[in-house]
């Protein structure tokens, strides 16, 4: 990967979060969700890439377009794969709320970790406690680390965290020791890319959500520098969820272990998850959140609110676009 590809995936996220702020508010989160995949393999065909997906919207049985090993891309230029979600949070779309984005995290051939689609325990947290906090430790040992890397008291700390019912423990946990909770119904990357940067008002995210977001949110932290960590998990007694109500812990395990997964009970660092030489993370806000400004439609253009971050620069980029459109008159500075 080069340099040269961080403004085109730059377009490739904006383009996928405005086909789908089309639709939002409209209660039709599959079809947003299909159209901002439509736009983001479009734009992707473009580039001058030989591009693979590793993580995407499933298997090339369960999704006609950017399934696990589909090639994107011209099929010149250099080897690069992909972790996508093209709408991240559809239900946030479809029902007008904060914290939907089209998102995607990029690598060298073999640089991102191929996530099945199980759940994964995480903790994402500031630079300043990297390698300090540990996923293998409790949530008031970690709060109390926390508190202590930040300079700030417990009570001013605010942990993220999946409103599911398996947290509710883990909730009750984080209350204990005096700092907040802010759960969110949906969405996860972007609250932990939140842990990464001083000033969002998020300084931790703790629970269970999907593995395979899991690998973007690490791709991002790592060019961060912040912290990240993941375990996957296998027990539908621990996940909770009535996805998994035919499942078992053992048959879990099998499935893990055909995957090539022998070590189950692993915990992943940042560095592991995005282990490429080079790393980057792009996302487009759809809706406003914690990092963007929602697409927003004008009579003469169409303003997107985006990030990259990437460790070819060690840069992050906050870049808001106004797209133009064909005999525009008048355009607003904001």
């Amino acid at each position: 990967m080069d340099r040269t590809l961080i403004q085109e995936l730059l377009e490739v996220v904006e383009q996928a979060a405005i086909a789908s702020a089309r639709l939002t508010g409209l209660g039709k989160k599959d079809e947003a969700d299909a159209a901002a995949v439509e736009a983001m393999r479009t734009r992707m065909g473009s580039i001058a890439m030989q591009g693979r997906i590793v993580i995407g919207e499933g298997e090339r049985d369960e999704a006609p377009m950017l399934y696990i090993g589909e090639e994107v891309g011209s099929g010149t230029g250099p080897g690069v794969d992909f972790a996508v979600d093209p709408c991240e949070g559809t239900n946030l779309c479809a029902n007008a709320q904060d914290g939907s984005m089209a998102v995607l995290a990029a690598s060298d051939r073999g640089g991102l970790f191929y996530a099945p689609d199980f759940y994964m325990k995480k903790l994402a947290a500031p630079p300043a406690a990297k390698g300090k906090v540990d996923i293998r430790k409790s949530a008031t040992e970690n709060i109390a680390i926390l508190s202590e890397c930040l300079g700030v008291p417990a009570s001013d700390l605010t942990i993220v965290v999946m409103d599911r019912a398996r947290h509710k423990s883990l909730i009750a946990e984080i209350r204990a020791t005096g700092a907040r909770v802010k759960p969110i119904s949906d969405g996860d990357v972007q609250a932990a890319i939140a842990c990464g940067f001083a000033g969002t008002g998020t300084h931790c995210l703790m629970g269970i959500g999907a593995a395979p977001e899991g690998v973007i949110s690490a791709a991002a932290l790592r060019a961060l520098g912040g912290h990240f960590q993941g375990q996957l998990v296998y027990d539908p007694a621990i996940a909770q969820t009535s996805e998994w109500a035919d499942y078992t812990k053992e048959g879990n395990i099998a499935r893990l272990n055909e995957m090539g997964i022998t070590d189950v009970d692993k915990v992943y660092e940042a560095e592991e998850l995005a282990s490429g030489e080079n790393v980057v993370f792009a996302g487009s806000g759809i809706t406003p959140g914690l990092l963007f400004k929602g697409v927003v439609f004008e009579a003469d253009c169409t303003r997107t609110s985006s990030l990259i971050i990437s460790t070819l620069d060690r840069s992050a980029r906050f870049t808001d676009t106004v797209h133009i459109k064909e005999g525009a008159k008048s355009i607003a500075l904001r």
